[in-house]
């Protein structure tokens, strides 16, 4: 089967400036951040503001070394104000204007970068968050593309295929069921078939944080083979590989055997 489609679209050569505000993230989630974010492209520029005299920000060292990522020192002026983010910020914008990348991953789950996340967007370049769940909601819908960092602590073999109990989930589920629906509506053609990469596409521009791994699934594919309401047809693409192609179940149709997650 092939693989499932990393919308928003970018080019696997894309350079991409991954900037950490330690004070607000774990540097356990390193690893598995950068692996999503090589999903996306090049990570190009690797940085990670805080203020490094801290004894809080201790457990970082390792991350730092490991991953080549550089550490940006900014001290705290005063107590209860979060210098941090504004040296984030300016130096997000030097990068901006700078025109050397095609895009932005920010760590954090403070709202205070959703300004920030929408002038990307503006200039024309990928924005992507990163967060833990409690990250507000503006912030997640100012980004192209919002990733809760608990996933990435998930190990691969976590992500199999879905019991009984976690395809009811997903069905019974109806906001859900009316996110895909709409994103499959409007990417299909006369015939109510709709290419794998459209609908993803059509997904992340209503649901920026949308996951399948949040419902238990690898891959948007193995998530829609699991609802009743859609079935899947794989067909040739002109070459070895084969392209996924989506439509709403006619009514009245039995379920024919489903693809895999």
């Amino acid at each position: 089967m092939p693989p499932d489609p990393v919308p928003p679209d970018a080019p696997a050569s894309a350079r991409l400036a991954v900037l950490i505000d330690a004070d607000n993230a774990q540097p356990s989630v390193v690893e598995g951040l950068l692996a999503e974010v090589a999903r996306y492209g090049v990570a190009f520029l690797r940085r990670a503001y805080g203020d490094w005299t801290t004894p809080n920000l201790g457990g970082w060292k390792s991350a730092l070394l490991d991953h080549s990522i550089q550490p940006v020192q900014q001290f705290r002026y005063t107590v209860g104000k979060n210098a941090t983010d504004s040296a984030m910020i300016i130096d997000a914008m030097d990068l901006l204007h700078a025109r050397r990348l095609d895009g932005f991953c920010l760590v954090s789950s403070d709202s205070d970068f959703t300004g920030l996340a929408r002038r990307i967007r503006e200039e024309g370049l990928l924005c992507i968050g990163f967060g833990e769940k409690k990250t507000p909601r503006p912030f997640v819908a100012a980004c192209d593309r919002f990733v809760y960092t608990e996933l990435l602590l998930r190990k691969p073999a976590q992500l199999t295929a879905p019991d009984g109990k976690t395809a009811k989930r997903v069905i019974d589920d109806p906001k859900l069921v009316e996110l895909l629906t709409a994103a499959v509506d409007a990417a299909s053609d006369d015939t109510g078939w709709a290419h794998l990469g459209a609908v993803g596409t059509k997904i992340y521009q209503q649901a920026p944080e949308f996951d399948s791994r949040s419902w238990g699934f690898a891959k948007l594919s193995g998530l829609i083979a699991a609802m009743p309401v859609f079935e899947i047809e794989e067909r040739a693409s002109g070459g070895p590989s084969r392209a996924l192609y989506i439509r709403r179940r006619p009514h009245g149709t039995r379920r024919k055997g489903s693809t895999p997650g």
